[in-house]
Parts: structure tokens; C-alpha cells; sequence
């Protein structure tokens, strides 16, 4: 275990100067036009949700004007598309239906953050909105918006995400075959990694 664990909200708050007003009162509870303006400028977010098993952090993304869509300034919806069958995020959304956002732009600095409460729905109107070459998602996350705020930009920043230099050659990375087989010793990687691209190609509706 570490040393000097801080374990209270006064430990907390002893260590930290106060907020500065501005990120408090850049909060509000409905998507205002410029978060709109902002949000619509993004094809990828994480989605984090808390069930009885944990916690589960899953990215989201699509083609443009597929990765979402507003209903009005408190209300966005946005498919499940096709993927491993876990549902780990919608198991958790029955369980507890509390979920957060966080959309990311490529070449902006900073991210907006949305929490709110999200349901599960195969409403067949609102599946239609995510047509893609006549495949429907399966269910539809319809996100009532509690809060928004934007988060500011010195993580992005001080990671140079966006910068050329820190693209990363795939080639210097574990292959997912081989991830795989880091957690099943007897799975065949160069099958799997030979395959991949085309099932992925072949499966992303």
C-alpha cells in the first residue's frame, strides 16, 4: 500500500486551492448553441457507465452525423452498433442508468463532458435515424443531458496528442492477436491478426 494516502475530503481539500469560479459557471444543464456548434464538430466519444459489476469506459464513434443526434438542447441519442456482444455498457444502464460522455475533436484541445441519465430503447422511428445501407443498430441510447461543461485544454496539451509526432507506428504495438494470447496461451494470433482486417471491414454495420 502507499504512504500518506489521502483518505478525507479535508486531506482533500488542504493540498488544493479552490476552483476557479469560471469552471464552475461554465456548467449548465442543457447544451447551450456553442456546445451544440462544438458537439457537432465530433465523430468520437468515451462513454462511461457504473453497473453492479464495476465501472466500464467504452469508445464510440461513426461516420459523420451517425455518431449521434440531437432531439434538443436536453436530449441525445446515438446507436449501439455492432461489437464483441459483452454489453457491458447496457447491462450497466439497466442497472444504473447515471452515465458520462466525454467528446473529443482531432486537432482540439479540448473535450466536452456531458453526464446524464441514459435509457435503452428499440423504438423503431429513432433506429431508422441510424440507417446505414439498410442495417439498423440493434438498440438506440437515449441520454437525458444533466450537466455539460467543457474540459479545458492542458491534458491534451501536455500529451501533444494531436501532434504528428505522436502518432505511434502500429507496428511497435501488441497486435490484438496477440493480446489475445497474452490472456489465451493457446489462441492462434497470426490467424486472428491475419483475418481481422477483412471481418472488421466486413462487419463495422
Amino acid at each position: 500500500m502507499p504512504e500518506n494516502v489521502i483518505s478525507t475530503l479535508e486531506q482533500l481539500s488542504s493540498i488544493y486551492e479552490e476552483a476557479h469560479p469560471l469552471s464552475i459557471q461554465k456548467e449548465t444543464k442543457f447544451l447551450t448553441d456553442e456546445y451544440i456548434k462544438w458537439l457537432e464538430k465530433s465523430r468520437f466519444f468515451a462513454f462511461a457507465t457504473s453497473g453492479k459489476d464495476g465501472l466500464d469506459c467504452s469508445p464510440r464513434g461513426d461516420a459523420k452525423d451517425q455518431t449521434f443526434k440531437l432531439l434538443d438542447n436536453k436530449t441525445l441519442i446515438f446507436p449501439d452498433r455492432r461489437g464483441n456482444n459483452r454489453l457491458d455498457s447496457l447491462k450497466n444502464i439497466i442497472a444504473n442508468p447515471q452515465i458520462a460522455m466525454m467528446f473529443l475533436i482531432p486537432g482540439v484541445n479540448e473535450a466536452l463532458r456531458i453526464n446524464g441519465k441514459a435509457q435503452l430503447t428499440t423504438d423503431p422511428d429513432l433506429l431508422s435515424l441510424f440507417d446505414m445501407d439498410g442495417k439498423l443498430p440493434k438498440v438506440v441510447i437515449h441520454v437525458s443531458v444533466e450537466a455539460v461543461y467543457f474540459q479545458c485544454a492542458r491534458a491534451l496539451i501536455r500529451s501533444g496528442l494531436w501532434q504528428s509526432d505522436a502518432v505511434v507506428d502500429p507496428k511497435t504495438v501488441p497486435t490484438a492477436g496477440k493480446m489475445l494470447k497474452s490472456a489465451k496461451e493457446d489462441f492462434d494470433a497470426d490467424s486472428y491478426d491475419t483475418q481481422l482486417p477483412d471481418r472488421q471491414s466486413s462487419t463495422l454495420y
